[in-house]
């Protein structure tokens, strides 16, 4: 038989804190549900569950470490099948809570609905670079005053007898156990025999709200801006948090990525070819940029420090200028015979590439070999 330190691939000198973790990051690994059909996964799984019965309990571990599992068998350590492992069904269930993005073993409901809320905001391009006051709207949940936030009426609510009040109940899979909130309840461990009539059951009412908010300089879409004590308040008075989500409308010529910002901006060939001095529109006010002769489409030209200064520190981003080379869609007889002109400045005979003539002498010795 594997040795059930190896099972759990832990060392002989593990704590229970590490002996549990490697057992709930095996559980999830080999759970029949994840791995339906896999005899190998099944047995795995159920190795795994019987070392983590002797390992987790000290006593059963002083004994295993001293006599092996034989010496739990002959103790009484193991009670047939996996009887004795009903304990630790829960750990299996906040395994697979935190698994999927839960917090750990969650307590019973105390609260009708949550205290923290959120909202969302849409701002201008600009308000996002240089930030902006909004005044926004919205409604918040408070107690409802005749039930006070129980939902029943008078206030008067029984245990729930499906879960005896404490909000959880265990469900059945296969030869597995899962503890889970309470579904008659909601987790709640009480249960509501009249609704209260005036917030129908609800447990609470909805207030308009009226809050100006500041939007720093440099805020991004999709960033969250957090305000301490203006989300739900709670039966007991407890405020929770508003959550302000920021939506950008984008710009008809600016383009933000991260703390950078691009442009593009349209050159005439001839402006490549002379190499001019370019004023473009920046974000804050006006830049030139300094066209080599010869400027290639799509050339950049970087401006550090002039893009959008960071939301958490004083660090700008880049201004990056791209350049769109045009060309003419149409030429005169006039524009014709000067480009024709310009053309024989530079060597390039009217009907031939400009491309270096070795290129055609190479390709002709393929044929004449």
């Amino acid at each position: 038989m594997q040795d059930y330190y190896e099972i759990l691939g832990v060392e002989k000198n593990a704590s229970a804190d590490e002996i549990k973790k490697a057992f709930r990051k095996l559980a999830l690994k080999y759970h029949p549900d994840r791995n339906a059909g896999d005899k190998e996964a099944e047995d795995n799984f159920k190795a795994v569950n019987e070392a983590y019965q002797a390992l987790s309990d000290p006593e059963k571990r002083e004994i295993y470490d001293r006599y092996g599992a034989e010496g739990l068998k002959n103790s009484g350590g193991f009670g047939g099948g996996f009887g004795g492992f009903e304990a630790d069904f829960e750990d299996i269930a906040s395994a697979f809570s935190s698994f999927f993005g839960g917090g750990s073993r969650r307590q019973k409901k105390s609260e009708k609905y949550p205290l923290n809320m959120e909202i969302s905001v849409t701002i201008e391009f600009n308000e996002a670079v240089f930030g902006c006051e909004k005044e926004v709207e919205f409604k918040n949940k408070i107690p409802c005053e005749s039930c006070k936030a129980t939902g029943a009426k008078d206030g008067k609510k029984t245990t729930c007898k499906y879960c005896n009040g404490k909000g959880r109940i265990a469900r059945q899979s296969g030869f597995m156990s899962f503890v889970q909130d309470c579904p008659y309840c909601n987790g709640q461990g009480e249960s509501i025999k009249e609704k209260c009539p005036d917030c129908d059951g609800r447990g609470y009412d909805k207030e308009a709200q009226s809050l100006k908010i500041t939007i720093p300089e440099g805020i991004n879409d999709g960033m969250r801006l957090r305000v301490a004590g203006r989300g739900n308040v709670g039966a007991n008075n407890q405020k929770g948090d508003l959550f302000v989500q920021i939506r950008v409308k984008e710009d008809e010529y600016f383009i933000r990525h991260n703390n950078d910002i691009y442009v593009e901006v349209p050159i005439f060939f001839t402006q490549a070819a002379l190499g001019e001095s370019i004023k473009i529109p920046a974000l804050r006010g006006e830049k030139t940029i300094e066209l080599p002769v010869g400027t290639k489409d799509a050339q950049q030209f970087v401006f550090e420090n002039e893009g959008v200064k960071d939301v958490n520190s004083s660090r700008r981003g880049r201004f990056i200028v791209q350049v769109n080379m045009q060309m003419p869609k149409k030429v005169n007889d006039e524009q014709a015979e000067l480009l024709k002109k310009l053309q024989e400045s530079y060597g390039i005979k009217s009907g031939e590439s400009s491309q270096d003539k070795g290129l055609f002498d190479k390709i002709a010795s393929w044929f004449s070999s």
